[in-house]
């Protein structure tokens, strides 16, 4: 006996789309909505990890942007407090909707406190699933980053012209200062050290060296790296002034990653970091800090067709001759042909040849355009903050004693 009755009319009734992704070219993909109702728009890119969608949907860099996971089964593994990487836990998230293949399932982890589903729901992510995420992804590619909307409608009801219009009127990426709307407001020292499998997060102890990190949407795994690495670090706006920063007395000086186009931020954080550079302390910059201490050094930036974002990227650093795979996360790049004599290129991309590294000739300044903490990704660069407190130990070891400089 047939469980489906052929003769009834709603047998075989095809379940109704509740979502919608209008991209500024005019192209509709219907789907399924998971997360918050309602509608956001922003720059649509890919995200090629198969794992760590929490951090990614939580990393400060995305602000403005709309995530299309690869991946075909997000959601799998629910989400928890630990995974969150913004640093302000109350703050709603940067990214403004997720794109997914597959439908959000039940949660099979024994760290999971929430499904994924209520978690896009608490911090107002607009989602959609049932959508062909290698054809977008393609399109990306192809044609470059688009504007969209994304939106969720429970009764699949959408004035698909308004949305058109809309997703063409979205400003774009290049210009847009988001650095701002994310990062903190105010000072606050960080102790705590990264995460240990069946332990959790540990206090800092007897740390050697103070570092200011300037929050430009600073990921709370960098931060923990730091602390590991044997840092006492103080964390400071994105607008904080080079005064601000050296009345410290900083051992080094950290500038973090960020959403936006860098040549937005560096109208007011050049100035800062070439005054920082100016006074001889060690200086490591991570992703949009990368860029922003690129244009201070002279360099110029420019928009990436698709960007990279994920945790596969190989990466040669020529100043050990080793290939490492890292995760990354960016839209734009410092223009290798237009470095300076004086500051060389230490790691490239060998996806695409894009700078991935510099250094300053002659100074302990330093930066990377990827993200060495990972969360999510491999932990093949975290020599890189070992190499951030290696300057700093030589750096305070060529400094005259107290008594000479004050005679």
């Amino acid at each position: 006996m047939s469980l489906i009755d052929p003769a009834s009319s709603t047998a075989w009734a095809e379940r109704p789309y509740t979502a919608a992704i209008v991209l500024a070219n005019g192209t509709v993909i219907q789907g399924y909505g998971v997360g918050a109702e309602g509608e956001a728009e922003g720059e649509v890119c890919f995200n090629t990890a198969i794992s760590g969608y929490q951090e990614i949907l939580t990393d400060p860099s995305y602000a403005g942007q709309i995530i299309t996971f690869t991946f075909p089964h997000i959601g799998n593994v629910g989400t928890n407090p630990d995974d969150i990487e913004t640093t302000n836990l109350a703050a709603s998230s940067g990214v403004r909707g997720c794109v997914l293949q597959a439908g959000i399932t039940t949660p099979s982890n024994y760290r999971a406190r929430q499904s994924l589903d209520q978690w896009l729901r608490a911090r107002g992510i607009v989602g959609i699933s049932g959508v062909d995420t290698r054809a977008l992804t393609i399109l990306i590619r192809e044609s470059g980053m688009p504007n969209a909307v994304i939106a969720h409608h429970p009764d699949g009801v959408f004035d698909f012209d308004a949305l058109k219009a809309r997703a063409r009127a979205c400003p774009s990426m290049e210009g847009a200062e988001l650095a701002r709307a994310v990062t903190t407001t105010q000072s606050y020292p960080w102790t705590e050290q990264r995460w240990v499998w069946d332990e959790g997060f540990a206090e800092q102890q007897n740390p050697q060296f103070h570092v200011v990190a300037v929050d430009y949407g600073i990921k709370r795994n960098i931060l923990r790296c730091l602390a590991s690495a044997g840092c006492r670090v103080t964390v400071l706006p994105a607008y904080a002034t080079a005064q601000e920063i050296l009345d410290r007395n900083p051992d080094g000086v950290f500038l973090s990653n960020g959403p936006g186009d860098p040549a937005a931020t560096g109208e007011y954080a050049i100035p800062v970091i070439r005054e920082v550079v100016g006074a001889g302390v060690p200086v490591f910059g991570i992703c949009l800090g990368h860029q922003l201490l690129g244009l201070a050094l002279g360099a110029r930036t420019i928009k990436m067709p698709h960007g990279h974002h994920g945790s596969n990227h190989p990466v040669m650093d020529y100043t050990t001759g080793k290939v490492e795979i890292t995760s990354m996360n960016h839209g734009f790049a410092v223009d290798r042909t237009s470095l300076p004599s004086d500051v060389e290129e230490t790691h490239v991309s060998l996806f695409d040849g894009s700078n991935c590294g510099i250094r300053l000739r002659g100074r302990p300044v330093f930066s990377v355009q990827y993200h060495p903490e990972a969360s999510p990704g491999p932990q093949d660069s975290h020599y890189l903050f070992k190499r951030f407190v290696d300057l700093m130990r030589a750096h305070a070891a060529s400094q005259p004693p107290v008594n000479a400089r004050e005679g």
